[in-house]
């Protein structure tokens, strides 16, 4: 019996020890062996190797991102393409060109979030549409900003290039064929582009080469706009609202701002606490006065729309305060007291004419009353007006903006009045084109003329045919006309312009006074 109990400590001795070199065995290795369970993985502490490094989990899966639809994908096309050339010549231009073209890309961006809206969303009423037209507004209006607030950049030739051809965002917002929209502001962009063409044509290959990336936004936009948004932006009838889906954009977008985490490295630390919790506003304390507005009219629009909260400021002063009434006041005062004959010769302000946006705008009107044609108070016409003319026909054009007018046939007269950015192209005259009181006018004559007429223009192109090479132009008021004739064996157009300052003195052998062309060179 107790040789029984002998064999069987002996055994229980052997199998311990067995056991105990197997449990050595495991925690040397660097892996366990398959066979072990998993309780005894989590009981047995594995020391780490010299150089081992800690595996790092696998990542969690993302969550499949929702496919863009194919008008936003060929949008990203062209802003990647196009738009990304003109962006990087404009940096190697520089200057304000590079601030202007960052303002585009802006504008642009803010178009493709405006093109994924109309995706997701239904049609909006017109107060939430402006709210999300404001954004490409905002960069339209900086593109603009920085053409009129720097006239004497020597760029400034490329600015309003630019600032003519920015209009182009406003596609979206026409039904009827907007690739035609896209079309005429690449003909207004023409009007400032062409001069820098011709400025740095044989002086500067790259100014030259920023010209064309420009202009070929445009083309690609114009294709683009016919593929995808033939009759204007579609919107999704079965969406959502489009204030809901905006918003909802906008909380899911990336902060440009936030760097991406190194490949493979641990993620960044959280932001550190508050160092307490904010202090409670107490209802019975009175709150800051809210800062003043700045300057210019939205200060004075938000002091008026206090309406009868507007005088809560003001006190009452005294008879004894006022120095009108107590001239030892006056005589005491540090700020010295105006000279009495100045104020009485200060003069009235004048009285400023009525704003656009005020007045009452008129139909359009194109009618022909007896020999007379009447084309008025068009603005933005994104076609062509074409009248066709006879000999006894005159024309009158008055406030017709941003729109052009084909004059077809033989007719009498032409007579242009208060106009902006007017394009008027004839055949043949009789008499004249008499322009008065217009902006960035053209003319463009293909027939014969004997004479132009302008009185108090600013800013205006004319291209003579070879038949009407030897027309007469007389000019008063006016500044910044632009004769374009054909010369040269190739036929081109030379540009010359018209002086718009004159000298004069009074000669005593001639007893007369001598008025004298200024000509600037260089």
């Amino acid at each position: 019996m107790a040789s029984s109990n002998m064999h069987n400590l002996t055994t229980l001795i052997k199998r311990l020890e067995a056991a105990t070199s197997r449990l050595e065995d495991i925690a040397s290795s660097t892996e366990l062996p398959k066979d072990v369970g998993v309780l005894a993985q989590q009981s047995i502490p594995s020391p780490p190797a010299a150089n081992s490094v800690a595996p790092t989990p696998p990542p969690a899966p993302k969550p499949a991102s929702e496919p863009l639809p194919e008008i936003v994908e060929e949008f990203d096309a062209f802003l990647s393409s196009s738009v990304a050339k003109y962006v990087a010549l404009s940096k190697e231009v520089g200057g304000l060109v590079e601030q202007q073209a960052a303002e585009v890309l802006k504008g642009f961006q803010e178009q493709r979030k405006f093109l994924l809206i109309s995706t997701k969303a239904k049609k909006p009423d017109m107060p939430v549409f402006q709210e999300l037209l404001k954004p490409m507004n905002e960069a339209l209006m900086a593109v603009t900003e920085l053409k009129e607030s720097n006239r004497p950049d020597p760029k400034y030739t490329h600015l309003c290039t630019v600032a003519d051809g920015i209009m182009v965002l406003a596609w979206v917002t026409v039904d009827n064929r907007p690739h035609k929209h896209v079309e005429e502001c690449q003909g207004a962009a023409q009007f400032f582009g062409n001069r820098v063409l011709k400025e740095f044509k044989e002086k500067d290959p790259k100014q030259v080469e920023w010209l064309q990336s420009f202009y070929q936004i445009f083309r690609d936009l114009s294709e683009y706009v016919k593929n995808y948004c033939a009759n204007g932006v579609s919107w999704n009838p079965k969406g959502q609202p489009a204030q809901q889906v905006a918003k909802s954009l906008s909380s899911t977008a990336a902060p440009a701002s936030a760097p991406a985490p190194s490949a493979g490295g641990p993620p960044p630390p959280p932001p550190p606490p508050p160092p307490g919790p904010p202090p409670v506003l107490d209802i019975k304390t009175e709150p800051a006065p809210a800062a003043a507005p700045g300057g210019g009219f939205g200060a004075v629009f938000s002091e008026l729309n206090k309406g009868e909260a507007v005088t809560q400021g003001l006190r009452k002063v005294d008879k004894s305060q006022m120095t009108h009434k107590n001239p030892s006041l006056r005589a005491g005062s540090t700020v010295p007291d105006r000279d009495a004959t100045a104020r009485a010769k200060s003069p009235a302000p004048g009285k400023k004419p009525k704003p656009e946006s005020m007045r009452v705008k008129k139909p359009p009107k194109q009618e022909l009353e007896g020999n007379k044609w009447t084309i008025e108070n068009y603005e933005k016409e994104p076609q062509p007006l074409e009248i066709e003319v006879s000999l006894s026909h005159s024309v009158l054009i008055s406030r017709c903006n941003h729109t052009t007018i084909l004059i077809k046939g033989k007719a009498n007269q032409v007579t242009i009045e208060n106009s902006t950015r007017l394009s008027l192209m004839v055949d043949t005259l009789v008499s004249s084109v008499d322009v008065v009181k217009a902006q960035n006018f053209e003319l463009q004559v293909n027939g014969s003329i004997p004479t132009v007429m302008l009185d108090q223009v600013d800013g205006a192109q004319i291209y003579f045919s070879k038949e009407s090479t030897s027309a007469k132009v007389y000019t008063s008021k006016s500044t910044g006309v632009n004769l374009n004739v054909i010369s040269g064996p190739d036929d081109d157009y030379k540009e010359v312009p018209l002086p718009s300052q004159i000298c004069s003195y009074y000669d005593e052998a001639k007893d007369d006074v001598i008025n004298e062309i200024v000509a600037h060179a260089g």
